[in-house]
Order: structure tokens, then sequence, then C-alpha cells
């Protein structure tokens, strides 16, 4: 199992020593950054971990790096650490997606469970990427036909009317049908429904009945 990386990004030398030296005690690798520019430019890669990010940097500071991560898709979560953080930067930071914010001095009894929570999250965040891409994988074996059968059905047509619209006959739609469960790994309707609901394909349900 791959160990979480800690991003310690601070312009604080002592700061970030100390803190390395506290998570590397407590088992974890760590990766120091002495701004923000610097992370910007060698970002982390795809191992999980997160990044524990000071607010008032010179050159790029932690809200501005965290918009950069965020327009990169980058999504290890962030604890932001501070001395000098403010109500109104914490709730802009919480709410374009930070994790935590936390004032300096930060004890070891509150930084320790806050990067452990941010890691649980980002374990999160993972498996639910992996999921969707496993669906995709399987939405992507449906031929084109299987695939007009599938975004009509999840948007509540029945066999005969789909039938209708593409020209075929029921018992085609029929077999269609079962093929795409089979293909996608579902038993019902709903289980259809929910994979496209899942992907994010617009418009399932969107002819369904109130």
């Amino acid at each position: 199992m791959t160990t979480p990386i800690i991003h310690i990004v601070d312009d604080d030398a002592s700061f970030r020593t100390a803190i390395a030296r506290l998570l590397r005690a407590s088992g974890y690798d760590v990766a120091l950054y002495e701004s923000g520019d610097q992370l910007a430019k060698n970002p982390p890669g795809g191992e999980p971990g997160c990044i524990l990010l000071d607010v008032q940097m010179a050159g790029l500071d932690g809200l501005q790096l965290q918009d950069r991560l965020a327009a990169a898709e980058l999504s290890l979560p962030i604890v932001f650490v501070t001395g000098q953080g403010s109500i109104p930067m914490s709730v802009r930071a919480i709410k374009a997606g930070a994790h935590d914010f936390l004032a300096k001095p930060v004890s070891k009894q509150t930084l320790l469970p806050a990067i452990e929570q941010a890691l649980a999250r980002d374990r999160e965040n993972r498996e639910h990427h992996n999921r969707l891409g496993a669906l995709r994988s399987l939405l992507a074996t449906l031929t084109p036909r299987e695939r007009q059968v599938f975004d009509l059905v999840v948007r509540g047509k029945l066999n005969k009317q789909i039938a209708y619209q593409l020209g075929a006959a029921e018992r085609t739609i029929k077999a269609h049908r079962q093929k795409i469960m089979e293909k996608l790994r579902t038993g019902s309707v709903a289980e259809l429904v929910s994979v496209a609901e899942r992907l994010g394909l617009g418009g399932a349900c969107d002819d369904r009945p109130a």
C-alpha cells in the first residue's frame, strides 16, 4: 500500500522543518515547498496524500494556489495552517473546497486528526473516481445501437416506444436491453438509471412521468 505524502507549503523554514519531523515520526512521507509557486511548478503526482498550506506567502499565496490546483483538477484535500488567517479567508477557503482551516501555532492533537480526516477524504475521492472509471469502461462496451437504446431506456421510454423511434422490432429492443443490462452488470431499469445519473449523463429520467 502506498504511503500517503503530506505536501507542506509554507515560507517559514522552521515551521516546515518542525512539521516535517512530526509527520515523519507519525509514519508519513512528506514533501516540502517554500512557496506556492514551487508547488505550482512541481505539482503532486497521482499518489495519495493531502496538502498543508499557508495563506500569506510571497508570490502565489495559499488561496491563489488553491484556485490554481482546482483549475488543474488536482484534487488533493487541502488543510490550511496559517498564523495570519481571518474569518473571511477561512470561509472563502472552505467554500472553495478546503478540508480544514487551522490557526498557528497548531498542536499535534489538532493537526494529526485533521490530516487523518483529509486522507480519509482523499481515499473516498479516489474510490469514487475509480467507480466512475469502471462504469465508463463498461458503458464504452455498448455498441452504437445499444447506446441509443440505453439513452432512451433511462429516459423512461417503453420498449414499444423505443422500437417505434428507432424503426426496429420490439423484440429486437428487448434483446438490446437485455444485452445492455448484462454489459453494465445491472438487473433493472432503476439500476440503469442509477448508472446514468452517476455518470452525469444529460437527459437521464427527463421523460419519466412525474
